[in-house]
């Protein structure tokens, strides 16, 4: 199989679009009624507008430098480094990967949370024309050889910490690894605030270790390798799905696809340029990577960056940066809204909150807007799609259908056609359920290396979600589940998210994941897992006699189990499949 890093030949369109950057022709049948794109007429002019995005992410950093080389890039804690200094320091990580032999088309996976350190390590990997593989840093020694593996990385970029318990060890046995560097994400600013940095300083590696250390390489005045020339096609990412459902698989995101979502943001967003930017979701998730650092790239703005998620942490980052836009799962608003030192006044400068990755309850957007002022605006994307492929516009509020009480997800944007389909692969009527399929300009190429489940996801071009969901006639689309965590209670089915949302109305249920478990009778049962709000108290056997009372009979939660937390990825997504397992 020929390297999926290799460039696509000149002229080649953005994978999932025509060159126009219309969805693709044989898109769906012209009788199609998703091809008519009913929900146009809900965005506004500028949102409906053609854009040309730049190529690649360095194109747009570029264009930033140039146009506000002064302005603050990153602000991390009290310390903040401008667009030009930011520039030079990642111009010498990309000179010294280049000069132990890092070449155009190798992959460097980046193991680090929301500090600069990431920005650098990221942008140094593309300009020495490196393919990047973002790493989740709570991943163990197994998930990263894995990976690590399976890309053929050549360098890895991670923490000082994790190098020396686990990363080393794990690097040796990593059959193509030949470049480390390490950070201490102490560095670049003076606080070392025991919530999220309660940790020491390790003496920088030696002379016989593989690795060296990050911010001296970025410090060295190492000159930048010669313009390596990515282009639009050319694989920024290689993005491992999160494995909620299964072994990872690593979506290869092109420059274009990401370019295409970071520019509609910044198009489609009241949002002034120059504006903060907080980095809510993990920078290693496509959502992160998209919706935050690209999008605020585009925009030349300040990327906030608290290292990971703490509630009280973040809102006095709020405070202090005023930040402009953020996007983060529900999970992460919830506890916000649950912090005892919450206030309005720490939303106020927020011309845009959104919300993906996971579930967002109706009644957490309301009970959000009636505390504290912001509508948060729903979205919903997948790895495989470059983040959002639909979101509410910022001029409208999502409908909730009157029927199952789900929160629309939003609408898709001028250049992608998501199509609702039944188990034949054929269109369903605007109003029936069915499995999700997007097609655009933000769609993958496909799976790293994986060509029988790229032919399987991804037929003609058109990613099959595995979600199920609906459209309305109007154009709003809505995520009813996943199609592999439908309950089949002795024939009925019973899709958890509707489940969840009415645990999600009870005044005392912070979080709620419904799965089915083996039942004698019924084939599979209903049970909930649920965490209270602070200072809540309440019984399970009044949470099951809640949903009964909202619920048909077949839909209740006979058995309910009261957690203190609920299992998430790191993006906050809760895993039913490990609440599914036996405990």
């Amino acid at each position: 199989m020929s390297d999926p890093t290799d460039p696509a030949p000149s002229g080649t369109p953005t994978p999932g679009a025509s060159p126009s950057g219309a969805p693709a022709p044989g898109s769906s049948p012209t009788t199609s009624i998703y091809a008519a794109q009913p929900w146009l007429a809900l965005l506004s002019e500028a949102q409906r507008a053609s854009i040309t995005p730049p190529p690649t992410v360095l194109h747009a950093w570029r264009a930033a430098v140039d146009r506000a080389p002064d302005h603050p890039a990153l602000a991390y804690f009290d310390g903040r480094l401008s667009y030009r200094e930011t520039d030079g320091l990642s111009d010498s990580v990309a000179g010294h990967l280049a000069a132990r032999g890092l070449a155009r088309g190798d992959r460097v996976a980046i193991m680090l949370q929301n500090s600069p350190h990431f920005v650098l390590a990221l942008l140094g990997a593309w300009k020495a024309g490196a393919t990047v593989v973002p790493l989740n840093p709570m991943y163990k020694a197994g998930e990263v050889g894995h990976v690590l593996a399976d890309a053929g990385v050549t360098a890895l970029i991670c923490s000082d910490r994790a190098w020396e318990t686990y990363l080393r060890d794990t690097a040796a046995a990593a059959p193509d690894l030949r470049i480390a560097l390490t950070a201490c994400e102490l560095d670049l600013q003076s606080v070392n605030d025991p919530r999220v940095l309660g940790f020491e300083r390790l003496p920088a590696p030696g002379p016989d270790d593989l690795a060296d250390d990050l911010l001296t390489a970025a410090r060295a005045g190492n000159p930048a390798p010669a313009d390596r020339g990515l282009t639009a096609e050319d694989v920024a990412l290689i993005s491992y799905t999160s494995g909620t459902s299964g072994t990872p698989k690593g979506a290869m995101n092109a420059h274009g696809n990401i370019m295409v979502n970071a520019e509609r943001q910044r198009t489609g967003h009241p949002i002034a340029e120059g504006s903060a930017y907080f980095a809510l979701a993990p920078l290693f998730h496509i959502t992160g990577m998209v919706c935050e650092l690209s999008a605020c790239i585009a925009n030349a703005g300040t990327l906030v960056l608290a290292y990971r998620f703490e509630a009280g942490v973040v809102l006095e980052a709020f405070a202090a940066h005023r930040p402009a836009y953020t996007v983060g799962p529900s999970t992460a608003f919830m506890a916000l809204a649950a912090h005892p030192d919450v206030t309005p006044d720490h939303f106020a400068s927020f011309r845009v909150i959104s919300s993906g990755g996971a579930p967002l309850p109706p009644a957490l957007v309301e009970k959000f807007r009636a505390g504290f002022g912001p509508y948060i605006r729903n979205g919903y994307g997948l790895t495989e799609c470059t983040a959002p492929c639909a979101s509410v516009p910022p001029e409208r509020e999502a409908p909730v259908d009157p029927v199952s009480g789900t929160l629309s997800v939003g609408v898709p944007g001028p250049d992608t056609v998501v199509r609702i389909l039944d188990e034949e692969g054929r269109e369903v009527p605007f109003g029936e359920q069915g499995e999700i399929a997007v097609r655009g300009p933000q769609v993958v190429s496909g799976y790293w290396n994986l060509p029988e489940a790229t032919a399987a996801a991804f037929p003609d071009g058109e990613l099959r979600t595995g979600d199920i969901g609906f459209m309305d006639a109007a154009g709003w689309l809505y995520v009813v589940d996943r199609k592999k965590d439908m309950i089949n209670a002795s024939g009925f089915k019973v899709w958890p998210r509707e489940v969840e949302d009415v645990l999600y109305t009870h005044p005392a249920v912070r979080e709620a994941a419904v799965v089915g478990v083996p039942d004698a009778y019924r084939g599979e049962t209903v049970r909930a897992y649920v965490s209270l709000r602070p200072g809540a108290s309440v019984e399970p056997g009044e949470l099951g006699a809640y949903c009964e009372e909202r619920l048909a009979a077949y839909k209740y939660p006979r058995e309910v189990e009261i957690l203190t937390e609920l299992p998430k990825t790191a993006s906050g997504k809760i895993l039913r499949r490990e609440l599914r397992s036996p405990r």
